[in-house]
């Protein structure tokens, strides 16, 4: 009886853990890796590694999804007319929201150059700059771009060096950057004021790969297949 009784503990832990682990999911979408606000149409652009882009309401519905073609879609921003996608190894790929009309950004600037082990991970954006998160495994090269996009290219202004690794995912508000990390499993906020980090927020385990906080809510993109959805009260994030 007591190795019954010890048994049935397990389970009814393991299924407690596993529903606490999935009461934040309101999506499923495969290989999701970057996420962003869509404020005139008040939904959700989501996109994954295989180079399909969905639109999702506040409550995690599909309402559209579209395949772009051969590409490994690492971050977004959402605009009226336009979306821009991040490319892991490309640049930026500027997509028209009514006709689908693309068009592509290498990147130019800085001496730098993307690749497999150095390509762009997340996307944010304010005030005519995105800002790229670029892939590193070790905390010196750990660096975002600054860019600015022109007619025919885009233009790499400034590098930011900050010292976390690998970061997946950004989000600009009020001179911060919000930057998830999937190898820490924490949310990172760093001020562009002082270059450095303000607080950290440690998230439960799974593969963040992109960020957007609407209101009062915070969502994320996890590679192993979801779209999360947390309060700022559960992540402590108040005073924003």
């Amino acid at each position: 009886m007591l190795h019954k009784s010890i048994l049935l503990t397990s389970l009814l832990f393991c299924f407690t853990a596993y529903a606490k682990d999935n009461s934040h999911t309101i999506a499923h979408i495969e290989e999701a890796s970057g996420i962003s606000y869509c404020q005139n149409s008040n939904t959700l652009m989501v996109v994954n590694d295989e180079g399909t882009f969905y639109e999702l309401s506040l409550d995690g519905e599909i309402l559209a999804s579209n395949k772009l073609g051969d590409y490994d879609l690492e971050g977004v921003v959402c605009h009226d007319d336009k979306i821009v996608f991040g490319v892991e190894n490309k640049g930026l790929l500027i997509v028209n929201r009514d006709t689908l009309k693309q068009k592509h950004l290498k990147l130019k600037g800085k001496k730098f150059k993307l690749s497999k082990k150095a390509g762009i991970e997340g996307l944010a954006y304010h005030n005519g700059i995105y800002y790229l998160a670029i892939q590193t495994k070790k905390a010196k090269d750990a660096k975002i771009l600054l860019v600015k996009a022109t007619k025919n290219y885009a233009k790499i202004t400034k590098i930011l060096y900050h010292g976390i690794i690998d970061t997946a995912g950004l989000q600009y508000i009020d001179k911060h950057l919000y930057m998830v990390s999937d190898k820490k499993n924490t949310l990172y906020i760093y001020s562009l004021k002082t270059n450095t980090i303000t607080k950290q927020v440690k998230l439960d385990k799974f593969s963040q790969e992109g960020i957007a906080i609407v209101g009062n809510d915070v969502y994320f993109a996890d590679d192993d297949g979801t779209v999360k959805r947390y309060t700022v009260q559960e992540l402590r994030l108040g005073g924003m």
